[in-house]
């Protein structure tokens, strides 16, 4: 057996939506600040989100997340998120995934009842708390970075769609909202097809037509995710939403970062104040629970500070390596599962 790599990664999944986590064989990337590192990889070693993503050893389906060493104080390790288009600043679904790795594993040492830790990711120092029994994580608590409402009813040009209501919030990456109802949609598992092609149509138009970036961050730019979102039910009741992932498909979990910025334009509008929440359901029934913790002024910017709880099952243990002859050294893609947008630039 002949390899030139051999990539240590422990499978995971939030709720339903896969987010595995690299634990040995690839070097952290160069940079003084988490966000540095994280353009470092997706610059200088991309190879290896296409080779753990892309067919045929991954999916689109798939995202996987790198453990490095945190750069900030207090953390116990910092993370960069791979997803099958884009190296997003912040997840829930995969901090929940990396949080239970790094206990469950032994990687950071389990306290039971509670652990506590801090994640150094892209977007900003993440606190955690896990709630553990038995040597399991029974659930996983963090505290969001800040999330804003950048966009109210935007009026959006939609082909074959007139013009739709859009709003566009950040909360680890910004997401375009759209009514469900409004749509046609019930947000059902026999829906998920249409929702991720008009999905995938609203994201691209929205990145035409509005221009966004976050202050801090000026490489973060442009909707990421659309939301499908059923009417609010009001704090401590279930809201169905679906978060339409690139090149399209409906994310399986419910989405922390989504679940923040969906927090974010409810508060804008009134509808939800501080102590308020959103338990929030995916397409396929799971949960996360988002809890608005405060509301403040950050600059000219009002934020709020978003909490969001969920749970992580490890999947199995995986070991990739790469035969010198493998003609699929960096993985394909297909359209039949991948769609039309395109991604991220492959390597020959």
């Amino acid at each position: 057996m002949r390899s030139r790599i051999n990539i240590s990664v422990v499978g995971c999944h939030a709720e339903g939506e896969i987010g595995d986590v690299i634990i040995g064989g690839v070097l952290p990337p160069a940079g003084e600040t988490m966000m540095e590192r994280m353009i470092a990889m997706e610059r200088d070693h991309d190879h290896i989100r296409q080779l753990l993503i892309c067919e045929p050893r991954g999916s689109v389906a798939r995202h996987v997340n790198l453990i490095v060493p945190p750069i900030s104080p207090g953390c116990v390790a910092g993370a960069i998120i791979m997803e099958p288009t884009e190296y997003p600043p912040m997840s829930g679904s995969n901090t929940i995934c990396i949080s239970t790795v790094l206990l469950e594993t032994g990687m950071v040492p389990m306290q039971e009842p509670v652990t506590r830790f801090n994640l150094d990711m892209p977007g900003g120092v993440i606190e955690v708390t896990a709630r553990c029994e038995d040597g399991k994580c029974e659930s996983i608590t963090f505290r969001n970075a800040p999330a804003f409402a950048a966009v109210l009813d935007g009026a959006l040009e939609v082909e074959g769609h007139g013009t739709i209501p859009l709003d566009i919030a950040y909360g680890g990456m910004f997401f375009g909202i759209v009514d469900a109802t409004a749509l046609g949609f019930e947000v059902k598992p026999d829906e998920a097809r249409d929702l991720a092609i008009l999905g995938e149509k609203i994201r691209k138009a929205a990145r035409d037509q509005f221009e966004v970036s976050h202050p801090d961050f000026p490489n973060v730019r442009g909707v990421s995710i659309v939301q499908f979102a059923m009417p609010f039910e009001g704090s401590g009741k279930v809201t169905r939403n679906s978060c339409i992932v690139a090149p399209g498909r409906s994310d399986r979990s419910p989405t922390g970062t989504g679940t923040s910025a969906r927090m974010a334009v409810l508060e804008a509008r009134g509808q939800m104040k501080a102590g308020d929440e959103l338990i929030h359901a995916s397409i396929i029934g799971s949960r996360f629970v988002g809890k608005i913790l405060s509301v403040e002024q950050l600059g000219k910017r009002r934020v709020i500070i978003p909490q969001i709880t969920g749970r992580a099952w490890i999947s199995g243990q995986h070991s990739y390596l790469l035969d010198p002859d493998d003609p699929w050294p960096t993985g394909y893609m297909l359209a039949d599962t991948w769609g039309v947008t395109p991604a991220l630039k492959q390597n020959s």
